[in-house]
């Protein structure tokens, strides 16, 4: 004889069926972790080709400039961002004033401050010490891949950092390389290392094409970007081309009603 199945009627009059046992569909906490953490690892992968042999040649440079491998690494470790080291290390070799530097520094890394705005509404699984860490790991593919994620499923902690700890393991290891061997790659234009970026994050723009408003938001985006690169100059095309997007984006939008979970 099967076991009855309890039930329940809610203050809507929807008669509830509460089964004896879960489903077995749903993946226990443990296999949803193992899982996101390998989902995360695999989808940085096609980031570090075009990453290493820049680190490295980032490396070979910072200690040509005059860098020890200790500076190198506190400041690989602590900056974390490719495209503002790169900056720094080139007005270093200019002797400017250390004001100059951070200006530029902050200037090249704005965008973070929209790329933290977006991405945190989708981290409501994040405590406050892991927002805070998983700001810090906040670059340019680790927000598009964030937001990939999370069209598509919920983001969790064990995703992000997983995709992180890739990213930046693999960053600080051929800081190291290039540090010790020399300029492995002296042009990594040469190679097609430099299409490599770009090529990742079309595919991942694309990856966005059934959203509501995608099409007037990329195409204003990358006219104010263009616009700004041949006018003002680099690297405030990143940032005004992205708030020009916003802006489109926030004009374009309708709240929907609110819903609410019985």
């Amino acid at each position: 004889m099967p076991e009855p199945e309890l039930s329940h009627e809610g203050l809507t009059g929807v008669r509830m069926r509460v089964p004896n046992e879960a489903p077995s569909s749903y993946p226990e906490p443990a296999a949803t972790f193992l899982m996101d953490v390998r989902d995360g690892s695999r989808d940085a992968l096609p980031i570090l080709f075009a990453l290493v042999p820049f680190s490295a040649v980032f490396g070979a440079a910072a200690i040509e400039r005059g860098l020890s491998l200790p500076e190198l690494l506190f400041a690989s470790m602590s900056i974390f961002a490719v495209a503002s080291q790169y900056v720094m290390l080139d007005l270093f070799g200019q002797q400017v004033p250390a004001w100059s530097i951070v200006l530029a520094v902050f200037a090249v890394n704005f965008r973070h401050v929209l790329y933290s705005a977006a991405i945190g509404r989708h981290m409501r699984g994040f405590s406050g010490p892991q927002k805070a860490l998983a700001f810090f790991f906040l670059s340019d593919p680790q927000y598009a891949a964030s937001e990939n994620r999370a069209a598509g499923q919920e983001l969790r902690p064990a995703y992000y950092f997983a995709y992180a700890t890739t990213v930046y393991l693999t960053w600080i290891s051929a800081n190291v390389i290039g540090a010790l061997f020399g300029s492995l790659i002296e042009n990594p234009a040469a190679f097609g290392f430099d299409f490599i970026l770009p090529l990742y994050f079309t595919g991942l723009v694309a990856g966005f094409h059934t959203r509501p408003g995608f099409l007037p938001v990329l195409a204003s985006s990358a006219s104010l970007s263009l616009a700004v690169y041949f006018t003002v100059g680099s690297p405030w095309h990143i940032t005004l081309g992205g708030l020009g997007g916003l802006a489109i984006a926030a004009a374009l939008s309708k709240p929907g009603k609110a819903e609410i979970d019985v």
